[in-house]
């Protein structure tokens, strides 16, 4: 407001080119918030590791797979492998050690992951070749 007093002064009248400075600086700062705002929510959004498994609702019925019964269905389950999708994904190393801690230490669950593989991209007439060779989930 200085400078303005004394382009006044000294018979210049440009008092308008200053509120056209500082309407430009307050421009400038309102583009770059937002853009910090946009910019924000964007890595909001992917924060998110790839590598994180998909929660997945949808439950399937896993004794569709040759050499799982009722039992091993309800403790696959509760370990969190409910669809097709989760057991095919599933460390097979991982669910061995699931059914060990439930006091089944005789069953082989590799098969079971193929078979899943094949459920859950709904190759139905392959798993049923698949199932035709196996016995008890395991190849024979």
């Amino acid at each position: 407001m200085l400078a303005m007093g004394t382009l006044q002064q000294a018979g210049t009248n440009l008092g308008w080119l200053w509120f056209v400075i500082i309407g430009l600086i307050l421009l400038a700062l309102i583009v770059w918030w937002l853009l910090r705002r946009v910019n924000g929510t964007q890595r909001t959004a992917s924060a998110e590791p790839p590598t994180t498994p998909r929660r997945d609702n949808r439950e399937d019925d896993l004794k569709k797979i040759e050499g799982i019964g009722p039992k091993v269905e309800q403790i696959l389950k509760q370990a969190g492998i409910r669809s097709y999708e989760s057991l095919s994904q599933a460390d097979p190393a991982n669910v061995q050690n699931v059914l060990k801690d439930a006091g089944l230490q005789m069953m082989n669950p590799e098969g079971w992951i193929e078979q899943a593989d094949l459920a859950a991209k709904g190759d139905w007439d392959r798993l049923q070749k698949l199932q035709d060779e196996l016995k008890g989930g395991r190849r024979t």
